[in-house]
């Protein structure tokens, strides 16, 4: 065997020994269950790059404004919790009207149905978020509404009620 082969084999086998040992430590699941969002994202972001280069035609950008914000959702899923979609989860339908905005945006020949849909699916789902974040918040406003409405008795309460 000769001296650059046995450095060669020396290197993959001092390399499959690391992985080997990174992966009984944890490493790689570790890294998997954080960064695992990462495998929608890169190829969304990628689907742009390529439509950009005039690779590929302007129809990838519906998946790839799909994927791009798919990921992002599951992003802060994974680093805020999973009970984080229990709020986010208008979103994904977001993710589809963002993918076909961006495709009208780019279309040279538009077609008739796609702008319409994009806004009563954008709106969806702005509309959901703010159901989301009221029902979310709801107890708050109750509280809230209480708390002024106890102040405004203790304040109020000599004054004649001819008055009020």
């Amino acid at each position: 065997m000769s001296d650059n082969n046995k450095l060669t084999t020396g290197i993959l086998i001092l390399a499959a020994g690391i992985i080997i040992l990174l992966g009984k430590w944890g490493v790689f699941s570790f890294i998997g269950a954080i960064f695992w969002p990462l495998l929608l994202l890169v190829p969304g972001i990628l689907l742009h790059l390529l439509y950009m280069g005039r690779r590929l035609p302007s129809l990838a950008l519906i998946p790839g404004g799909v994927l791009v914000v798919y990921g992002i959702l599951f992003m802060i899923a994974t680093l805020w919790g999973y009970g984080t979609l229990h709020y986010l989860w208008p979103g994904f339908i977001f993710g589809i009207a963002l993918g076909l905005l961006i495709y009208d945006a780019a279309e040279t020949r538009r077609s008739p149905g796609v702008f319409p849909l994009a806004l009563v699916l954008l709106a969806l789902s702005v509309i959901l978020f703010g159901l989301t974040l009221f029902t979310f918040s709801i107890i708050y406003l109750v509280a809230f509404v209480l708390i002024v409405g106890g102040v405004w008795l203790i304040v109020f309460r000599s004054r004649n009620r001819r008055q009020w």
